[in-house]
Parts: structure tokens; sequence; C-alpha cells
């Protein structure tokens, strides 16, 4: 298995609240159910407000290299990607377990 590990960081002066930032994170809640490699999927937004923390956070998991390769090409995850490039940025980790 591999985990798919992504933390998002809001660009300084964007908001949660704001609608694009919302339409966003509803494209990733409900992307694990749209591409089929994921067998593991939840996300959520961040409930601290230290100031090293990010913002969103997804903790996925596919069963394999080949797996997680069609998730990141899947053109649902790709839509949802293109939305977050407009006002954040983001770390990932991606390791076998």
């Amino acid at each position: 298995m591999i985990r798919h590990l992504v933390l998002f960081k809001l660009d300084e002066g964007v908001s949660r609240d704001e609608p694009r930032v919302a339409a966003a994170a509803a494209a990733f809640m409900k992307l694990g159910g749209q591409v089929p490699e994921v067998e593991f999927w939840e996300c959520a937004w961040n409930i601290t407000d230290r100031p090293i923390a990010y913002d969103f956070a997804i903790n996925s998991a596919v069963p394999d290299r080949d797996a997680l390769q069609r998730y990141l090409d899947h053109p649902d995850h790709q839509a949802a990607v293109a939305q977050w490039r407009e006002f954040a940025t983001w770390v990932i980790a991606d390791y076998e377990f």
C-alpha cells in the first residue's frame, strides 16, 4: 500500500470562507469516491491556529505505485488540483506501508 499525504497552505489573504476555496475543498472531499484506485480517503480543514500549521489535509491510500499514478492522472484529480493552484501551495509525501 502507498499512503498519499497532502497538506495545503492558503496563500496570504485567502480565507477558507471564500466561495472558490469552499468549492475546491468540496471537490477534494468527494474525490475519494470518484477514483477507483483509492482504497482509503479522508480530508479536512485544520482545527488549530498554530503559525506553522497547514490549512487543509488529505490522507489517502492506494494499492501500489501504478495505482498512485492513475489517481494522479485521473481527470477529477487534475480538475481539483487546478482549483487549488489558484490560491494555495502544498507539500506531499508518498510512502509505502
